[in-house]
């Protein structure tokens, strides 16, 4: 052997004998076998944490990293009195590299019987043979003796010296050999051997067993909400938390407008001017973007923040649900965001509408700005600015509330071809109907 050779070993072979596990077979199953980290383990009371890991017949993918790998290696808190685990750190294998490590804060779970924790528990919860310091001492004392072998087969080196090679060395006896405790044969595992079978797919995943969250799997993306299927508005609340409003909320939009009381409300200051836009097909509705345009309504003013459309109206009146609705969305300075609802019946070709819709987007969340094409927003109001008014909410998530809404009386034309078009993108973009409770609602007389 040569010098460089043996320099390396010197280097190499204490610090691995010192820092390494002694890995104890657990169990062995079809596609897997389980390992405990003898030395690991530390005690107190009815309280143990060790690690232990999974080992692969083959590899698996890593649906976080898209890396592969072999070994699962796992810190797990096992609670003996209780029958509890709670996982702390995961850390996935390749060989000897780190594919990755995720430290946890779970919760303590009840290890089931016939599990793989439940086996593991077994193994760390019975009264130990040898003291944890006891098997460090004698892993410690490998590699001293280790130590000792490479340091004089360094000094024969050096002197020219023929020497035996490691192995023979220990044979012989005639160095201070390797007299390894039984357990530590487990340092160095053989390479698992494969098996036609593939590892047992998690019964649990994300949970605090660290024993059973092996999966090939892609997680499933998030639910986008939508108007149907499982994103639909009876599953807002529920896709995510920011969304509660959506199912307990007392103030929800849209709502049956009838019953209101009839006053003269204040009539709405319009100031609307020509103004480039640009439009969007946003996976839910079709939005369009202006310049600055506002309106003032007590003394408050609100600026024009995008207009979408419904199909069918969402809103309904006294019991009429119109063909379609545009929703002229505004926020004040304070934050207060206000609604303006122009409704559309079957009739007429709407100009405004047609140049909107000739410049609709070939692709959703592709905008188009068409470049020296001006609308004024006053033509697509109708003639008598006369409205309803009730205090309501976003009719999308998240479904936020305190929303001024100013649903215009006086409905506006739009032709059934112009309907069609929208449909054809948009069958039934409408929140169903939320109960009044109660509310206000004023109509202009």
């Amino acid at each position: 052997m040569s010098l460089p050779a043996l320099l390396a070993l010197a280097l190499v072979l204490p610090l691995t004998a010192a820092a390494a596990p002694v890995w104890q077979n657990v169990s062995t199953e079809p596609g897997k076998r389980i390992e405990l980290d003898r030395t690991s383990i530390k005690r107190q009371g009815s309280t143990v944490e060790t690690v232990s890991r999974m080992v692969l017949d083959r590899e698996l993918v890593d649906h976080q990293s898209g890396a592969s790998y072999q070994i699962i290696e796992v810190t797990t808190r096992y609670d003996c009195a209780a029958r509890n685990a709670n996982t702390l750190k995961r850390t996935f294998w390749k060989g000897d590299s780190v594919v990755r490590e995720e430290t946890l804060s779970g919760v303590d779970l009840p290890v089931r019987g016939g599990t793989l924790d439940d086996k593991v528990l077994r193994e760390v919860c019975r009264p130990p043979k040898d003291s944890q310091a006891g098997l460090v001492a004698k892993a410690n004392e490998a590699a001293g003796q280790l130590r000792e072998a490479n340091e004089a087969l360094l000094k024969k080196e050096r002197t020219a010296t023929p020497v035996k090679s490691p192995a023979a060395s220990v044979a012989s006896g005639s160095d201070a050999a390797v007299k390894s405790p039984p357990s530590a044969v487990l340092v160095a595992p053989s390479p698992p051997k494969p098996r036609s079978h593939a590892a047992t797919p998690a019964k649990k995943a994300g949970g605090g067993y660290m024993l059973e969250v092996v999966h090939n799997e892609k997680p499933k993306p998030p639910v986008e909400w939508s108007y149907e299927g499982p994103g639909g508005p009876e599953n807002w609340a529920r896709l995510d938390p920011r969304n509660a409003l959506c199912g307990s909320g007392q103030r929800q939009s849209p709502i049956d407008i009838r019953d209101g009381i009839k006053v003269d409300v204040e009539p709405l200051h319009f100031n609307y001017q020509p103004s480039g836009f640009r439009i969007i097909d946003s996976g839910h509705s079709v939005d369009v973007f202006f310049g600055d345009n506002r309106f003032t309504l007590t003394g408050k003013t609100y600026a024009l923040e995008q207009i979408h459309f419904h199909h069918p109206a969402e809103e309904i009146v006294e019991g009429r649900r119109y063909d379609m609705s545009a929703h002229l969305l505004h926020r004040a300075d304070d934050g207060q965001l206000a609604v303006i609802a122009v409704l559309f019946e079957r009739g007429a070709e709407n100009a405004f509408i047609q140049t909107l819709w000739n410049y609709l987007p070939l692709e959703k969340h592709l905008g188009v700005e068409p470049p020296g094409v001006t609308l004024n927003l006053d033509a697509l109001l109708p003639a008598s600015r006369n409205y309803y008014a009730y205090m309501g909410s976003l009719t999308t998530p998240p479904c936020s509330e305190g929303v001024l809404w100013l649903v215009l009386k006086q409905p506006v034309a739009i032709s059934a071809e112009q309907i069609e078009i929208f449909a054809r993108l948009y069958q039934n973009n409408a929140r169903p109907l939320q109960a009044t409770a109660g509310r206000l609602i004023k109509e202009g007389r």
